[in-house]
């Protein structure tokens, strides 16, 4: 069995072209899930190091071997970043949180911005268990650069905005940036300022999804796209979340807001939902024929594990799509208000 660090080293090996000169992207360096050692995921945030720690019980060897290794080969690296993601082990609550949100093991201050495709994005890695800003969705982000100049969107679900501000950079005209937590929505503000974009107050919205949803209804406000973007599991007071046992809920929810030819861009992320499975549900709600699959947009391989680098599989086969998470452009034909289901 191949150690840690010979994993390691051929996982740079294969993402070679991806450590660029300036130090300023983003990707993952090392999925252990997929790649032979469960307990770690590597991520790059420009010159900050992010590891992930997934062991039942936090492992401070291995995290130390991790440290090593990348002290030794990615010399450029001036932060490293420990999160401990196995929060219900730990003994206290509240060193439990610290941990998740992050513990620096070398230097000081992570990055707090990237640069991809030519776009800048601020970051706050110490923000929450998450890092801010999502390496699954490039492939996405690029997507919206290319297709949404002159166009109007809603990214819902926003989190930190990134798929707004990739729009942005590609000549939307209008992004509408909606979450419930202004917390994330100023790191969108942050992002937009970064590249010099004009942006406006009413183009944050931190509502929950479900009354903002049915607010822009009432006004009958409409856009060319609209990103969906949820948690796979989220409940409040206004509405639920459940990405898993019924998908396409929220789908049905946003039609209405999309104009005739444009796109709904619908993401689920739930690990115990197959592929297959999401497709179907999503075929069965274009037999109407007011949607339509237009293209399925793969994870990125650093992501996912490069063929010559996958020793394991998923627990639920993603297949048609590449990864887990599992994205899907739908095209919208809209004639009039009628033509939608009934309840959205």
């Amino acid at each position: 069995m191949s150690s840690l660090k010979d994993l390691l080293d051929t996982a740079l090996a294969v993402r070679a072209t991806l450590v660029t000169d300036k130090h300023t992207s983003a990707f993952r360096l090392f999925n252990g899930f997929l790649e032979g050692f469960p307990a770690v995921c590597l991520d790059i945030y420009a010159q900050t190091a992010l590891i992930h720690d997934y062991s039942a019980v936090p492992d401070s060897g291995t995290m130390a071997v991790v440290k090593s290794w990348i002290l030794e080969n990615l010399p450029w690296v001036r932060c490293i970043l420990l999160k401990t993601r196995q929060q219900h082990t730990m003994e206290s609550t509240q060193f439990s949180n610290a941990q998740t949100r992050g513990h620096i093991l070398h230097g000081s201050h992570p990055d707090d911005r990237l640069c991809e495709n030519g776009v800048w994005y601020a970051l706050d890695l110490v923000m929450n268990r998450d890092a801010s800003f999502y390496l699954d969705t490039r492939n996405l982000r690029s997507w919206a650069k290319r297709k949404l100049a002159g166009k109007t969107v809603l990214n819902t679900f926003a989190y930190t905005g990134s798929l707004g501000v990739a729009a942005l950079a590609g000549g939307a005209t209008q992004v509408i940036q909606l979450d419930r937590n202004a917390r994330y929505l100023a790191l969108a503000r942050k992002s937009c300022e970064l590249n010099g974009f004009s942006i406006s107050n009413r183009d944050f919205l931190a509502q929950d999804f479900f009354p903002a949803i049915g607010q822009l209804k009432h006004s009958q406000q409409t856009f060319d796209c609209v990103f969906l973007d949820p948690p796979f599991f989220a409940s409040t007071n206004k509405g639920r979340v459940d990405l898993e046992t019924d998908s396409t809920r929220l789908i049905n929810k946003v039609r209405p807001l999309i104009n005739h030819g444009g796109w709904l861009v619908a993401i689920n992320n739930a690990l115990f939902l197959s592929g297959q499975e999401y497709l179907a549900a999503l075929q069965a709600l274009c037999a109407d024929g007011y949607l339509e699959i237009e293209e399925l947009i793969n994870v990125p391989l650093d992501f996912s594990g490069y063929p010559q680098t996958r020793l394991g599989q998923p627990p639920y086969d993603p297949a048609p799509f590449n990864h887990s998470t599992k994205i899907a452009v739908l095209r919208v034909r809209r004639e009039t208000a009628s033509t939608y289901p009934q309840g959205t």
